[in-house]
């Protein structure tokens, strides 16, 4: 009777579907949690260490909260280097709108700190802040264009709000509407433009001062596949320069294509970073697995190009 009730009570598990779902529950389980672990004892150690300069961006410990119930970041803690080109994975509501918030300065963390050049930006006072992001190049899903102002109207409200003469705006602007393939469209006005069109006028608006670094959040969410490759050629060219790219995307397709470093958020943790990632990760076995979780997460390879002394964030943090 007792060997009867033991089978029957392994009899789910022993059917091969049952067993299957429940190891793939069971890993991915592990895999946050474990995750959740590694980068709270990562923030602990990173708390006071100064910031590394070769970083672009650097995440210590890192935890939003919107109320006691969701969080949109939770002890996140990664590093990008300056010259990479990185994109942000991850489903609705993991967290990757609230790291670019707090990129540019929208939102501020509960807890941890937010670096970018090695710079603290919990130490930005609200008289630098301008100055900051001027360093930035933001790439929105919507575009954000001004619907009064033709194209070229569109990319130099950029340099004049930044203090650029009118010699330096007719120089700069013609150049970066022929980098993005908008030369012949510089009167237009946005109505005028399809997405894909518009989206490169985004881009040019976003990357005509040069930053060192451009944020782009769901660039291409809006566009037919066709168009995407483009952007994407687009902004893989601007990162050729020598500008840091991040990119916050559910663009399965683009990532596999591309091939460049994945980031990978779940509940507000990074539970991925890979080199040369796809969007999801790939079949493993459960030994693969395990061993997975043992090593930590892989450090960037690509070593940046130079920039000129002072064509950086340093300017933003001086008093």
């Amino acid at each position: 009777m007792q060997s009867t009730l033991h089978l029957a009570e392994w009899g789910g598990i022993l059917r091969p579907g049952a067993n299957l779902a429940a190891m793939a529950a069971t890993e991915k389980e592990l895999r946050l949690r474990d995750s959740q672990v590694a980068q709270r004892k990562d923030a602990d150690a990173a708390a006071t260490r100064p910031g590394d300069p070769a970083n672009a961006i650097e995440c210590r410990g890192v935890t939003k909260r919107y109320d006691t119930s969701k969080a949109g970041l939770s002890g996140t803690t990664f590093s990008i280097r300056r010259g990479e080109f990185v994109f942000l994975v991850g489903p609705t509501g993991s967290g990757k709108s609230t790291l670019m918030r707090l990129l540019i300065k929208e939102l501020e963390p509960d807890q941890g700190r937010v670096l970018v050049a090695g710079r603290d930006l919990g130490e930005l006072t609200h008289k630098q802040l301008p100055f900051y992001r001027r360093n930035l190049g933001v790439v929105f899903q919507d575009f954000k264009l001004l619907p009064d102002r033709t194209v070229y109207e569109n990319v130099a409200y950029a340099l004049q709000v930044t203090g650029s003469s009118r010699a330096d705006i007719r120089e700069k602007v013609p150049d970066i509407l022929r980098l993005t393939g908008l030369a012949t469209k510089l009167h237009h006005y946005p109505d005028q433009l399809s997405g894909g069109e518009q989206q490169r006028v985004s881009i040019a608006r976003a990357f005509v001062n040069a930053p060192p670094l451009l944020l782009a959040d769901e660039p291409t969410g809006n566009l037919d596949p066709e168009t995407s490759i483009g952007i994407m050629q687009l902004l893989y060219r601007i990162n050729r320069t020598g500008t840091t790219v991040l990119v916050a995307t559910h663009d399965s397709a683009m990532v596999d294509r591309m091939r460049r470093r994945v980031l990978e958020l779940a509940e507000g943790v990074i539970v991925r970073d890979e080199l040369d990632g796809q969007y999801a990760p790939t079949d493993m076995t459960t030994a693969e697995f395990g061993a997975l979780l043992r090593e930590p997460s892989p450090e960037p390879q690509r070593v940046p190009k130079k920039r000129e002394p002072g064509d950086d964030f340093d300017e933003a943090f001086r008093d």
